[in-house]
């Protein structure tokens, strides 16, 4: 194994209105490098509290995160060790994370300059960068808003690459781009972790892509992780009855989806979850103990991991299609 990133029951909380909500409720996961993991769930599940919670923008509540066997903290406004330099997050909005005053050479030279390379070789080296991710040099001497969505996220991880990452945590870095753009990037992005064996973690919303470029895939609802395991056994045969709902709910090539029958009504309120098994209320398998045991996270006979009591530790994955459905009442 080549772990380089591990997440062990962390806990990232916030107060609203005096209350304090639990936006990640005890996460587990495992990077290794060169290697791409998906992390998909509904809006409001808490994908982008994790993603900022591993590189240290958000501090935990509870639990930790390694990095190259070292704890991440939360960032202060100190100089960052530079251990974690290399444990960067790509952004979903690429303008904002880019100085609109000052030219894009500079901005990715700082990043090398940080790192400990003489000023004297920065230069170049941020041409060699800017050429990887598909920019020509004249990029250099450019603004922001002088390029294209895109060109922007190419920028971004241009910067990325400046500080030698050798993990990014990419957080809906293609969504607000266009349809050619968003093949792009991506392709870009696998590319990149399969040549310089960098590991990612990619934050989306979109099933379709995260199924493109993905080796494996974490299923995140309410806080929790509900499934992990290879891209050929979710979307084959998929062992928690959130993540069949997900994959249903794919758009077809005529628009077709099944989300209304397979997952109805919206995530929960995260002040107050549902008690036992937080998918429990919007479950078409849910059994009586749903609504009172918390499930274990276990791992199946296939190495897969999963929350769900319809499933048991060791044992093959039980066939969802084969579980009766409960009426809706």
């Amino acid at each position: 194994m080549n772990e380089i990133l591990s997440v062990d029951d962390l806990v990232v909380e916030y107060n609203r209105d005096g209350t304090k909500v639990r936006a990640v409720a005890g996460v587990d996961l495992r990077l290794e490098k060169g290697e791409i993991l998906g992390l998909v769930g509904e809006s409001g599940c808490g994908k982008s509290t994790l993603g900022k919670a591993i590189v240290g923008i958000l501090g935990a509540a509870e639990g930790e995160v390694i990095f190259d066997g070292l704890p991440v903290k939360k960032l202060t406004r100190g100089k960052r060790p530079e251990h974690f330099r290399n444990l960067q997050m790509v952004f979903q909005d690429p303008y904002g994370s880019l100085n609109p005053r000052r030219k894009i050479g500079a901005q990715v030279i700082d990043g090398l300059v940080i790192g400990g390379m003489h000023r004297s070789k920065a230069l170049a080296r941020a041409q060699e960068l800017l050429a990887t991710v598909g920019l020509p040099a004249d990029a250099l001497g450019r603004f922001p808003h002088q390029f294209s969505g895109g060109q922007r996220q190419r920028i971004a991880i241009a910067r990325a690459l400046a500080a030698s990452a050798s993990v990014l945590i990419a957080d809906e870095p293609i969504s607000a781009l266009d349809t050619s753009s968003q093949a792009q990037v991506s392709n870009l992005l696998v590319n990149l972790v399969h040549e310089l064996s960098v590991g990612m973690v990619f934050i989306s919303h979109d099933l379709s892509i995260v199924r493109r470029i993905s080796d494996r895939v974490a299923v995140m609802y309410l806080g929790k992780i509900v499934e992990t395991g290879t891209v050929e056994q979710i979307w084959e045969s998929p062992a928690h009855p959130y993540t069949k709902a997900l994959i249903a709910a794919i758009p077809h090539a005529d628009g077709r989806s099944s989300m209304p029958a397979d997952l109805p009504g919206d995530v929960p309120n995260p002040m107050s979850p549902p008690s036992g098994c937080r998918f429990h209320p919007r479950c078409p398998l849910a059994m009586p103990e749903c609504a009172v045991v918390e499930p274990e996270f276990v791992t199946l006979a296939d190495n897969r991991q999963v929350a769900c009591h319809l499933q048991k530790a060791g044992q093959e994955p039980v066939s969802l299609e084969l579980i009766p459905r409960v009426p809706a009442s």
